[in-house]
């Protein structure tokens, strides 16, 4: 046996179909009930149920409960970054699909996804900062240049990171 976490239970609940619609779903940072995600995901409220379960018990997500309610949504960051790294090998890996991103035009637009924009206005925005330098890759991730700091002070944000993602 080999040491260390096994990303395969992981893998199989997040590779799901179902799963995977759902978890899709809740990225836009807003708690959803099981109808709600049953509807998103396409399948009985019996099946949702059981899916979400599932999720629940491996601490991708987290539910509250409101009156006689039930609010699904992420677990934490960590989980949302893990799908969004999730999205950027897939898109490398496949073509993409037909449908792109949630289903809601205002949210496919921009949105807040956690600790970030995102959506089409979210990568325009990212895309111009990349264009005019603001930022450089490295094997460990985006940081802010001169020109990127600059930019920010302009812009009136006095607590430019460092360390972007």
């Amino acid at each position: 046996m080999k040491d260390g976490p096994s990303i395969v239970r992981i893998a199989a609940l997040i590779g799901e179909p179902a799963r995977a619609e759902m978890l899709t779903a809740l990225l836009a940072d807003r708690a959803l009930t099981a109808t709600e995600l049953a509807t998103v995901a396409g399948v009985s409220k019996a099946t949702a149920s059981a899916h979400l379960s599932k999720l629940l018990e491996a601490k991708l997500l987290a539910m509250q409960s409101q009156g006689r309610h039930r609010y699904f949504r992420l677990a934490d960051d960590e989980v949302a970054h893990a799908l969004e790294a999730l999205f950027g090998v897939a898109f490398r890996s496949r073509p993409t699909r037909l449908v792109t991103g949630p289903r809601e035009p205002a949210l496919r637009k921009a949105r807040v996804c956690y600790d970030h924009l995102a959506g089409e206005l979210g990568v325009q925005a990212f895309e111009a900062l990349m264009a005019q330098q603001a930022f450089k890759a490295d094997a460990t991730g985006l940081h802010i240049t001169p020109a990127g700091s600059a930019w920010f002070t302009r812009a009136g944000d006095s607590g430019v990171p460092s360390r972007i993602c």
